[in-house]
């Protein structure tokens, strides 16, 4: 052990004695150990907020897009496909207690980018028409006013409810509700004409700072009811969105396979393989997002392994260039007794500390730029977790450690080779 610790000091010694070459030999290792630990860490940080901002949605809701869909991947809507298969007699059927029981609540949405003008002052913004039952489904809290009622709703009432920011940009000095605001109509809907491209609105409300959830900045969006936003803004007869709130969760697979039997006797759909709608839940979104984020952390984890790869190569090559260079050492220290096992392990324990060397300083900058990227994610308004996996940490020591045994493995057994009369004759 004595001996050991003694050879570990020596090849400490003579790594500080040649410290720029050191470093740059172990540069490679600190890269890809770092990528190692920030690429996982990154990854289940990215993991968690997925999953927190679904979770924030609530575990008994049921989501309706138009556009059939495997059970392993997206609804075609949410490509940007326009379908135009889900009516507003979809939602009345949902609606029907007889026909889907457990459901307690069912609103319907439309949404578009618009934009909105109050006096001089002017946002682009994201609109959301949607039903009085928006606030039930959603527990949407108000900081000013109310959110707007079913009958409102139902009767096209020109009324809107403003998101945080959007409040803070139009009317500064806080004097929201009771104003109107005008609405331009896109010049993509058909009813749009030279003396109707506006809406007028009267504020009702202004919405709780919320900040981002599903990915979606809800402080910067407005609310309407939905038959003013489906025709007047849009000019559609169909509808992109249906969200249905379950009684329970416990109940929601049961009222997922009601609302697929009712959308099937609505749209006359005799074979399941010809549904043109999807119904998905929270779990089926968690299952969905979890699959392919944890694909895309194996797939990154893959390609910063490489770098470590390249870096184990890196220190064969300069750990043959310092056999090359100590030839006369190696010939003179054979000539005083020592024996290949002594010049092998001098060697190897170089290329082994040079490599744990660079694991520990790789560690320490992963952590280092995980944790700063979770600050900045946090700042920016996002839930971002600052995980880092002791696996992943375990696995990059050892990682590091087994590139310096086997690429320096070469170098130590060709010095532990040289015939000790050549050496000390090499110039």
């Amino acid at each position: 052990m004595s001996s050991l610790i003694k050879e570990i000091k020596v090849t400490i010694k003579d790594l500080l004695t040649r410290k720029g070459r050191s470093f740059l030999t172990i540069l490679g290792i600190i890269i890809g150990v770092a990528g190692v630990i920030i690429i996982i860490s990154l990854g289940a940080g990215a993991q968690s907020l997925v999953l927190g901002q679904i979770t924030k949605l609530g575990s008994n809701l049921v989501g309706v897009l138009p556009g059939k869909s495997n059970e392993n991947g997206p609804p075609t809507a949410v490509f940007g496909v326009q379908i135009k298969t889900l009516k507003e007699s979809d939602v009345e059927a949902i609606k029907n207690k007889s026909k889907v029981p457990n459901a307690t609540d069912v609103a319907s949405f439309v949404s578009g980018n618009v934009t909105i003008i109050a006096g001089k002052e002017s946002v682009d913004t994201s609109f959301v028409a949607t039903d009085g039952s928006y606030v039930r489904i959603q527990n949407t809290e108000m900081i000013k006013g109310t959110f707007f009622t079913d009958e409102e709703s139902n009767a096209g009432a020109n009324v809107i409810v403003l998101g945080y920011d959007v409040a803070s940009s139009l009317f500064p000095n806080g004097n929201e509700i009771g104003s109107i605001v005008k609405i331009k109509v896109p010049n993509n809907n058909p009813s749009n004409t030279e003396s109707s491209n506006s809406v007028p609105f009267r504020v009702i409300g202004v919405q709780k700072k919320l900040g981002t959830v599903a990915f979606q900045n809800q402080d910067d969006q407005v609310f309407i009811p939905f038959s003013i936003g489906q025709h007047q803004i849009l000019g559609i007869d169909y509808l992109q969105f249906v969200r249905v709130k379950i009684d329970d969760a416990t109940n929601v697979k049961i009222a997922m396979e009601d609302i697929k039997r009712v959308l099937r006797e609505q749209h006359r759909i005799h074979d399941i393989e010809n549904d043109d709608f999807s119904v998905r839940d929270l779990a089926d979104a968690i299952k969905l997002l979890t699959g392919i984020t944890d694909t895309l952390r194996i797939f990154l984890g893959l390609m910063a392994g490489i770098s470590l790869v390249v870096g184990g190569i890196g220190i064969m090559n300069i750990m043959l260039v310092t056999v090359s260079e100590r030839t006369r050492e190696i010939g003179l220290r054979k000539s005083i007794g020592a024996t290949r096992k002594n010049i092998r392990n001098q060697f190897l324990l170089e290329s082994i500390v040079l490599t744990f060397t660079g694991g520990i300083l790789g560690i320490i900058l992963g952590v280092l730029v995980s944790y700063l990227v979770a600050v900045g994610a946090r700042f920016a308004g996002y839930d971002w977790a600052f995980i880092i996996s002791p696996f992943a940490v375990i696995l990059a020591v050892t990682v590091s450690i087994l590139t310096g045994i086997i690429f320096g493995l070469y170098p130590a057994l060709k010095a532990a080779k040289l015939d000790p009369i050549v050496a000390l004759r090499y110039e």
